[in-house]
């Protein structure tokens, strides 16, 4: 099937109105609706935006590719739409998109849509096509370049297979790699990471297989003797592939966007026969975790422990605000015992406190044992978790709990290993489960447990024990913590720290962490609005959406500006969330809830509203002078270029 099958003359938007993201994929759905090929808009759009919840689908070099495969759809189709002037949509250069194809593909679409789809994704990889869909002035000329690059596009792919049959006969001492590529629809980030890998071992002279896992099934399928004879081998994949087939190989695991990014540095790293092999587990399901990139001690023990966090997080996020919800019918009106009391609330609080914050380090702990050893290690780590809340071992007994149970479970996996084919069976019924949870558990309650509770009460009491500088202190430290990496390592530390106290009834981490997080956004929108002429118009564009992220306490609405201008960015925010830290906690500000930015500082409790906006204000106004002085006036090549983008 063809591109222009899909892609037609009433599906095409050509140039945009919106300024934002949002804005496009409302014109490019209503677009698609127009045509008739869609029987739900709504649920549609759903999809197309819980899909760029999971990553986003600007894939760089000016192109947005968002897509969905649901019921929603009727007829398959593409929208396609473009903005000279480009629009921020958090793409993975961190560049404006230009060209938007809009992918709609049915449930149960046939293998003709999927391959015409994955051939849209190849052909605008080219940057002659690129070009020239953005210069195109009529419909008519968007179609006559895409049919032009379809057959382009057919005429390799026909040339590919050719090569494919007579690669055996290849000299075994040429450079040979292979990869495989997925990602979680199936339709386009797997063929445009297949695109930039092969076309990048072409420009390095390096012969490439590369074999897709799309939402039509495995396509140029990796066989026993491409294995063997391949020096590395490249999978670039956000869902589980097949990895037990490269036992022995030098293999490089890294999400699929990194194939799109950084194709040059795979295939050099595919190529080092110095790195250590890929050992298989014969277990599927341990492929992914048992990646072949190697990471440092730190790096892992961040890794397992965000698993955790990551799936603690909505219970403490729901738990907490249901909480603060609560003081809005008094402050005492969840106590059955007081004046105050009222029968809604206190139901309110039990949810929150009884029941989401009661889950916490039992989720935390099991997700950080499932994360080291997947699902074995999972009831142990829960038990282990209860244990620590029985023990008053609080989260520093949760985490410890989790990592335990997690690497006993592996040795214990590797103590059986040797048992006969037999008894295979009984391991994850009865031996995994058994000898893990109640290892974990003895030593729990005879060995981790007596430390992990009096250097969690040392905590505590200390944190309580704060007043006047002191606490002011934590509020700077706190603050600034979050705007170091904003959602990296440092500020999920603090964010974790400051959610732990929360959960034992002390609200002055999470307000510094919480106030601390809004500045950035604010403040880089702040300096665009001071600073004009040191920010191209379309930069400007951006000052809305970035005032939106920083009160809805988003930081990463930041980090493009972060990863672009480092040096000057991180320094100016940094001082400004740890002066904002400070300043609400010297003024005494109380955030009970820990997510939810200005909607729960001013919905909650209104005698700590004055506070903590006087310090947002006073954070953000700092950065955004501190940025803004630093930063340099635009180049004369950056005007230009701006002028040019908006012609």
């Amino acid at each position: 099937m063809r591109i222009t099958e899909l892609l037609t003359k009433d599906t095409i938007a050509m140039d945009l109105t919106s300024n934002d993201k949002n804005g496009v994929i409302d014109e490019l759905v209503n677009q698609l609706d127009k045509a008739g090929k869609l029987n739900d808009l709504t649920s549609f759009k759903e999809a197309i935006h819980n899909r760029e919840s999971q990553s986003t689908t600007g894939i760089g070099e000016g192109i947005a590719i968002p897509h969905a495969k649901v019921a929603a759809v009727e007829i398959p189709a593409i929208a396609f739409g473009k903005s000279k002037a480009g629009v921020d949509y958090q793409s993975l250069d961190m560049q404006p998109a230009h060209l938007f194809f809009m992918i709609a593909a049915p449930e149960g679409g046939a293998q003709t849509h999927l391959d015409a789809l994955a051939k849209l994704s190849g052909v605008l990889m080219d940057e002659n096509v690129r070009k020239d869909l953005l210069n195109a002035t009529s419909p008519q000329e968007v179609l006559q370049i895409i049919d032009k690059a379809d057959d382009e596009a057919t005429e390799e792919e026909e040339a590919e297979t050719e090569a494919v049959t007579t690669s055996a006969a290849t000299d075994e001492n040429e450079p040979y790699v292979l990869a495989v590529t997925a990602c979680p629809t199936g339709i386009a980030h797997t063929y445009m990471a297949r695109d930039a890998l092969k076309k990048q071992a072409e420009k390095m002279n390096v012969k490439i297989k590369v074999e897709t896992n799309g939402s039509g099934g495995i396509k140029n399928h990796l066989t026993e003797d491409d294995i063997n004879r391949a020096s590395g081998v490249i999978v670039a994949a956000d869902v589980h592939v097949e990895t037990d087939r490269f036992d022995g190989k030098n293999v490089v695991e890294v999400p699929v966007a990194d194939g799109i990014k950084r194709p040059d540095e795979l295939i050099n790293m595919a190529q080092d026969t110095s790195r250590k092999t890929f050992v298989a587990r014969g277990n599927k399901n341990h492929s992914q975790a048992e990646s072949n990139e190697k990471q440092g001690i730190g790096k892992t023990i961040y890794k397992h422990l965000m698993n955790g966090v990551s799936n603690m997080l909505p219970l403490v996020i729901a738990g907490g605000i249901l909480m603060a919800i609560v003081f809005l019918f008094g402050a005492n009106s969840f106590d059955p015992k007081s004046s105050e009391h009222n029968a809604f609330a206190e139901q309110l609080w039990n949810i929150g406190n009884k029941s989401a914050f009661a889950l916490i380090i039992p989720i935390l702990a099991g997700y950080i044992a499932r994360s080291i050893a997947d699902k074995p290690g999972f009831a142990a780590g829960l038990v282990g978790g209860m244990l620590a809340v029985s023990g008053d071992s609080g989260f520093i007994g949760g985490i410890l709990a989790g990592f335990l149970a997690g690497y006993l479970t592996q040795g214990i996996k590797k103590a059986v290993s040797g048992l006969p084919q037999a008894l295979e069976g009984l391991k994850p019924t009865l031996i995994f489960p058994v000898f893990s949870v109640a290892i974990t558990g003895l030593l729990m309650i005879y060995v981790l447990n007596p430390p992990a509770s009096w250097l969690n009460n040392l905590l505590l009491n200390g944190l309580e024990s704060l007043s006047g500088t002191n606490i002011m202190l934590l509020g700077l430290v706190i603050g600034a913590m979050m705007a170091i990496d904003m959602g990296g390592p440092f500020n999920k530390a603090a964010y974790v720290f400051a959610t732990a106290a929360l959960t034992e009834g002390n609200a002055a981490p999470i307000t510094a962490a919480m106030i601390g997080g809004m500045v950035p956004p604010i403040a880089i929108a702040t300096a665009m609005l001071i600073f004009r002429k040191k920010f191209t118009k379309e930069q400007r564009g951006s000052v809305v959406p970035n005032y939106v992220m920083g009160l809805s306490f988003i930081t990463e609405g930041a980090i493009p500006y972060a990863a672009a201008d480092p040096l000057r960015v991180i320094p100016s925010m940094m001082v400004g969330s740890g002066i904002a830290g400070a300043i609400a906690l010297g003024l005494g500000s109380s955030i009970q809830a820990p997510h939810g930015g200005i909607f729960v500082i001013v919905g909650t409790d209104f005698s700590h509203v004055l506070q903590s906006l006087i310090a947002i204000i006073i954070g953000a106004i700092v950065s955004a002078i501190m940025y803004g002085l630093l930063k340099p006036k635009l180049s004369e090549d950056e005007i230009r270029a701006s002028q040019a983008m908006n012609e």
